[in-house]
């Protein structure tokens, strides 16, 4: 299956045209989370994805929570948090929000590490992880070379080794990549990412 995957949209237009245009040769599209700015204006930023040739699978960042990716999700679309859905064999499991909690104050759509722990339990096996924040210590460094990821997803890849892990979140890390055992770690930013994956 050829996957076309990208985060933190953030309302950028001539992004979400990139990643319109380049759905036509793609299978399936994800999207990491963060396609508003500061939880507002949510149906607008998915109107900017009006035309994917594609389905999409979408989580929630933390500039939109899950309910309201989930009213602003068009038709084709379908949200993961918490769950699992399988696509031509692929078994896809996805969580959303920052995680852990960030500093951003109210409007920032947080969980903390506890709180995706009982998520993330669900899952027992998956081909693909998709998360909007990065596990701690891979694709998670900001500009001041703090490791700000996740405990919780870290674990959950090391417990489940899928085969491929989406995130995005920490600006300062798209396009790092890394490892987690058998996994491999992208941090994906807002352009057009290509993946190759096969049940």
């Amino acid at each position: 299956m050829r996957i076309l995957a990208f985060s933190d949209l953030h309302m950028a237009r001539a992004r979400a045209e990139a990643i319109v245009k380049a759905s036509a040769e793609a299978d399936l599209v994800i999207g990491a989370g963060d396609f508003c700015n500061h939880r507002e204006k949510q149906p607008e930023a998915m109107n900017l994805l009006t035309g994917l040739s594609a389905p999409m699978i979408a989580v929630p960042g933390n500039a939109e929570s899950y309910a309201e990716l989930c009213e602003a999700a068009h038709a084709g679309t379908t949200v993961l948090h918490g769950e699992a859905v399988e696509v031509a064999g692929l078994r896809i499991f996805g969580l959303g929000g920052a995680v852990p909690e960030t500093p951003f104050g109210s409007w920032s759509w947080d969980i903390s590490e506890a709180g995706a722990e009982t998520l993330l339990k669900a899952c027992n096996s998956a081909d693909i992880l998709v998360t909007h924040s990065p596990p701690k210590g891979v694709a998670d460094e900001t500009s001041g070379r703090l490791s700000i990821g996740s405990t919780a997803v870290r674990d959950a890849i090391k417990r489940i080794q899928p085969k491929l892990v989406l995130c995005g979140h920490v600006h300062e890390s798209w396009g790092v990549e890394g490892w987690i055992g058998a996994s491999r770690i992208v941090n994906l930013g807002p352009t057009p990412n290509w993946f190759e994956v096969t049940p």
